[in-house]
């Protein structure tokens, strides 16, 4: 688009409309249809040094309605200049916000000035920005309002240092929307969900539980503790723990390490957890077991099956249940690892027909959660399961 192009756009009448319209309404539209011409079109530098005037026009107009259709339209664009990005920063709200949220045109060092000078919704609108930085993350969780930090704690592009989840449990861990920020992120690091663990209660304490890692011991009190709260899946808490032998380690040192609970993870496809725990329990090595599991015929997996003191009457439906893992494949699509559980169960379950009443309730409450997961995950596209 060339000089010549833009100026024809730009009559004598659209000047006069956009510098002295009668209505804010004339200079919008006006404003608008140019704007949208700036952002799509290539320019050069001449026709960008045009373009700068037109947004400075805009930018200066007394009407609201005229500088938000400049920050509206313009709130992704590059060629937003960046003195005039940080003036309509400091606007009210209904213009600032758009560029606060989106324009990638100011520098940290920019956000981080705003941050600590601009209200509350200006604060939660760069919180909820695509990508946050650590340190932008840190200035926010130690400065921001309880708006700001409730929209961060469930941003999944803000990268959270240790301090910027401390700050934001320290100042605002009993805001129910902060607590649920956080639970809703796909990784929490441990320690903190620990420390959540005594601030949130209900449907938060359930997710909570069992959506996130909690240290080894943690979790197998809870699941021993008679209280109202719903008790934690020791089976999702293996699947999801970075140290699984310490954490089967743990669950044998506190008799939680069951027949049932092995079983109960090799239905749901839990494979890892159930190799350390054979291991654990025969006291032969974890590279050991995995072969006499997979690659040793049902000889190798009879003599880890004895050695772990497993029940002979369980080895049918055990080894049954490996087959059906090797020849369950993964699809490849988003979660499919949900998707693959849920298989896992429906095979087991159309296979056996003796199992237990209580591990059958559970197997057919997995199946449901499985199912419903895989089933959320192929509408929204979100991550796979732990």
């Amino acid at each position: 688009m060339s000089v010549q192009s833009i100026r024809p756009q730009l009559n004598e009448q659209d000047i006069h409309r956009l510098i002295k319209g009668e209505t804010p309404e004339d200079r919008a539209s006006v404003a608008h249809r140019l704007c949208r011409r700036i952002a799509l079109d290539v320019l050069s530098d001449s026709e960008r040094e045009y373009a700068q005037e037109i947004m400075g026009i805009l930018a200066d107009d007394a009407a609201d309605l005229v500088r938000r259709t400049l920050s509206v339209t313009l709130r992704n664009s590059p060629i937003l200049p960046r003195e005039i990005a940080l003036k309509l920063a400091q606007d009210i709200e209904a213009v600032a916000i758009p560029v606060l949220q989106d324009s990638p045109v100011f520098t940290e060092e920019d956000l981080i000035e705003l941050v600590l000078s601009v209200t509350a919704a200006k604060q939660a609108a760069i919180a909820n920005r695509e990508t946050l930085s650590t340190t932008l993350t840190d200035v926010i969780s130690e400065h921001g309002t309880v708006e700001a930090v409730r929209m961060l704690s469930a941003n999944e592009g803000a990268e959270f240092t240790d301090a910027a989840y401390e700050n934001s449990i320290r100042r605002f861990g009993s805001d129910e929307d902060v607590q649920k920020g956080f639970i809703s992120r796909e990784y929490i690091p441990t320690h903190i969900a620990e420390k959540m663990v005594s601030l949130v209660s209900g449907q938060l304490f359930d997710l909570l539980v069992n959506r996130h890692e909690l240290p080894a011991q943690m979790a197998i009190d809870l699941a021993s503790a008679s209280r109202e709260r719903a008790t934690i899946d020791l089976v999702e808490q293996a699947g999801r723990t970075y140290d699984l032998p310490r954490f089967v380690s743990q669950l044998h040192l506190n008799g939680r390490l069951t027949h049932s609970l092995i079983m109960r993870a090799l239905c749901c496809g839990q494979m890892p957890f159930v190799e350390h725990s054979l291991a654990e329990l025969s006291g032969v090595g974890h590279q050991r077991v995995w072969l006499m599991i997979h690659d040793a015929g049902p000889l190798g997996l009879q003599a880890v099956f004895d050695r772990a003191g497993m029940p002979r009457k369980m080895l049918p439906a055990f080894r049954a249940a490996v087959n059906v893992f090797h020849e369950t494949t993964h699809d490849g699509g988003p979660n499919d690892r949900a998707r693959f559980r849920a298989r896992m169960i429906e095979r087991v379950l159309t296979q056996f027909q003796a199992i237990p009443k209580e591990d059958l309730d559970y197997l057919l409450e997995k199946l449901d959660y499985y199912s419903e997961m895989a089933a959320m995950d192929e509408a929204s596209g979100t991550v796979d399961v732990a």
